[in-house]
């Protein structure tokens, strides 16, 4: 499993009206803001930056054509019943827009344009919509405290080769400065939640006291109830142990427990406006790249940059274990190439693959103990690790046959007598 974040501090301000949000930051970080240097970049009076950072706003302009006009065909075509992509919000449209064809507006002016179009608005006014949630108490939870865990689940996906997956999204979000981490996978055992888990502490730069998780099976054997606490699995219990954070599961039906987390699942929904448009791989690195720009971006919430806000919480998160125990938990994945006998190698020895692979690079990971073979999304063997030289299915080795003798009269009978010598040659 790869999982990379290159992270930025850059915080732009475009124009004046942005000056309110730096006046807040800065706030939060204790900083004083240069009002003369603002002034000579912006190429306007120190009395105006002033007045901007207290809050002023211009007055309504007369109305006049707007420059998203340019646009329309672009929309227009996204939003037609030929496009694979699919936009649940105006929100994820004028990312989209913006993050490939140059859209340069704010975001409450696209949805104020898009409400004045009825042909735009009737595509994000006539599906079915989930009714609001019931209002929850709002709170915050002290720097280093917990983070909370979840998945964006069953995610359908048609890949720019045509191929139709689904995959799924990790996310930990450290409650207190809403830092999170993404990983986009196409399965969710426990083994590869326990090596995101470890990635992304490694990226926080420490472990939080508490896991806050919903009921997946992955963490709980038993759920939690109103009137029982549940049972946690005990392998996820010895993680916690190894990294010594406490496992905090929501009562089973109270999701809204967890909301800072649930909040994150609507910002995933971009992954649809890429539909048809990137490559599995392709795919994995834009989730990175979201995650990184909502970490970098101004949070309504909190009035903080998570990044920033990150710097002064991971000092109070407590210490990562030894490099030993979380490489224990570390799914290793690495590329190799089918050999010529339509194997491949592992630390010395082969295993097989199914027929018609020879020559091609295939994906491999390890872990629980086993070797699974893929070739982009497609599961196309597994074996538990051995020590013999050469590990064979009969069905592989079978198939392999047949294509080398396809007059032979009995296939199966010459494939396992060959097996049973080779078995006996190599142990």
């Amino acid at each position: 499993m790869y999982m990379q974040m290159n992270i930025q501090t850059n915080v732009e301000i475009r124009s004046l009206v942005d000056l309110p949000k730096l006046k807040s930051l800065m706030e939060n970080l204790n900083m004083k803001i240069n009002m003369s240097k603002l002034a000579r970049e912006m190429g306007v009076d120190r009395r105006t930056i002033r007045k901007y950072i207290e809050g002023f706003t211009r007055k309504t302009a007369r109305e006049k054509g707007s420059k998203i006009d340019e646009y329309y065909s672009v929309i227009a075509a996204l939003l037609s019943v030929e496009s694979k992509q699919v936009f649940y919000y105006k929100r994820v449209l004028w990312q989209y827009l913006t993050d490939n064809h140059g859209l340069d507006c704010s975001q409450s002016a696209f949805r104020a344009y898009i409400t004045r179009k009825p042909e735009f608005e009737a595509y994000f006014g006539s599906g079915q919509r989930l009714p609001s949630p019931q209002s929850a108490v709002r709170f915050e939870t002290a720097p280093g405290k917990q983070a909370q865990l979840d998945w964006k689940e069953s995610i359908s996906y048609e890949t720019k080769e045509g191929e139709k997956v689904e995959v799924n999204v990790a996310v930990l979000l450290l409650s207190h400065s809403r830092f999170r981490a993404f990983h986009l996978s196409v399965s969710k055992s426990q083994s590869i939640l326990l090596s995101f888990l470890t990635e992304a502490f490694e990226a926080f730069g420490g472990v939080p006291k508490e896991i806050l998780t919903d009921n997946m099976k992955t963490v709980m054997d038993e759920a939690r109830t109103e009137y029982g606490a549940g049972k946690v699995n005990a392998k996820f219990a010895q993680f916690a142990g190894d990294f010594g954070f406490t496992v905090r599961p929501c009562i089973a039906g109270r999701p809204r427990t967890k909301g800072k987390v649930e909040a994150q699942m609507k910002l995933l929904d971009e992954i649809h406006a890429y539909q048809g448009q990137l490559s599995l791989e392709e795919l994995h690195q834009y989730v990175q790249k979201l995650c990184n720009r909502i970490n970098q971006s101004f949070h309504q919430g909190t009035g903080k940059v998570p990044i920033l806000a990150l710097e002064k919480e991971k000092n109070l998160l407590r210490p990562l274990p030894a490099e030993s125990i979380r490489d224990s938990y570390r799914i290793r994945y690495t590329h190799v190439k089918v050999n010529s006998s339509n194997m491949i190698s592992y630390k010395s020895n082969q295993y097989s693959v199914p027929a018609g692979y020879q020559g091609m690079k295939v994906g491999l990971h390890v872990y629980d103990n086993h070797l699974y073979v893929y070739c982009n999304t497609k599961l196309l063997t597994h074996h538990p690790i051995s020590q013999a030289k050469l590990n064979y299915t009969e069905e592989h080795y079978r198939d392999n046959l047949k294509r080398s003798v396809p007059s032979y009269p009995n296939i199966d009978d010459l494939a396992k007598k060959n097996l049973q010598a080779i078995g006996g040659a190599y142990k």
